[in-house]
């Protein structure tokens, strides 16, 4: 599937994006799960009462356990309220550290998983990011907080579209999101000094490596269905070098070309 875009002009900038995620933080109303943020935040502003609370402190606490400790990652958690990114239905089990379907065959994956391999590739709030894989833009917000720029790839252009409009309700409406083929990358934006890669194949697409600055960050979920694993690698002369192994994972598979999705 060609791929169409939307804010393809416009990006959100890492010290930009960390304060709205530090405005995002205090302004959730917890029964009604709608956001309630002053209008320059770029969020939707709602009549209802407002109770100033932590977003998904569980998530922040699940995220520690897993290992991760970078006080940009946690910060980014607390204040992304993951209840915007998940279908209606389903916004009671939010704060619970487990994957939620989210329709077509997919899934928002476990966010201390997301929060781990995030850690991983070490980001700065310089950076360039692709990721692979935009669900319904949970990862995506996250990756708002904490980059420069942010590019993402969904295969199913309803679920690009729902996460299009989550990120908007959120503020995040400065964010490149593409419905497409992800083996096959954004070469118009590239070179990336990142990339994440939400969908499972046996090997890394091998033009993604060419979309990547010397020395970029690549983790993906490597392997045959039911035995993968997170890896992350890391583009030198051209080509992947597997850095290390995270853990032990299951996705969705990474669909190319004309294959039926999942």
């Amino acid at each position: 599937m060609s791929g169409s875009g939307w804010s393809r002009s416009r990006f959100l900038g890492g010290t930009a994006a960390a304060r709205r995620c530090e405005l995002l933080r205090a302004f959730v109303d917890p029964s009604a799960h709608a956001l309630a943020l002053p209008v320059f935040v770029g969020c939707s502003r709602h009549t209802w009462g407002m109770r100033r609370r932590r977003t998904d402190q569980p998530l922040v606490e699940a995220a520690r356990r897993a290992g991760v400790d970078d006080p940009r990652i946690l910060e980014a958690m607390a204040a992304v309220p993951r209840e915007r990114f998940v279908p209606p239905d389903d916004r009671k089990r939010a704060t619970d550290d487990r994957p939620i379907s989210i329709g077509q065959g997919q899934t928002t994956s476990q966010p201390s998983l997301i929060a781990a391999m995030l850690d991983a590739l070490e980001l700065t709030d310089s950076d360039k990011v692709l990721e692979i894989g935009t669900g319904f833009g949970y990862q995506t917000a996250l990756l708002a907080c904490l980059v420069a720029e942010v590019h993402s790839i969904e295969r199913h252009e309803g679920l690009a579209l729902q996460a299009k409009r989550n990120l908007d309700v959120c503020g995040f409406d400065r964010v490149n999101v593409v419905a497409g083929d992800g083996t096959r990358g954004l070469p118009e934006h590239a070179p990336f000094d990142a990339m994440v890669i939400a969908a499972a194949a046996e090997r890394v697409p091998d033009g993604l490596v060419e979309q990547l600055v010397e020395g970029g960050r690549l983790i993906a979920p490597v392997g045959a269905s039911g035995m993968q694993a997170a890896i992350l690698y890391r583009a030198e002369r051209g080509q992947l070098v597997a850095v290390r192994e995270l853990m032990g994972v299951r996705f969705v598979p990474l669909v190319a070309g004309d294959e039926p999705p999942a």
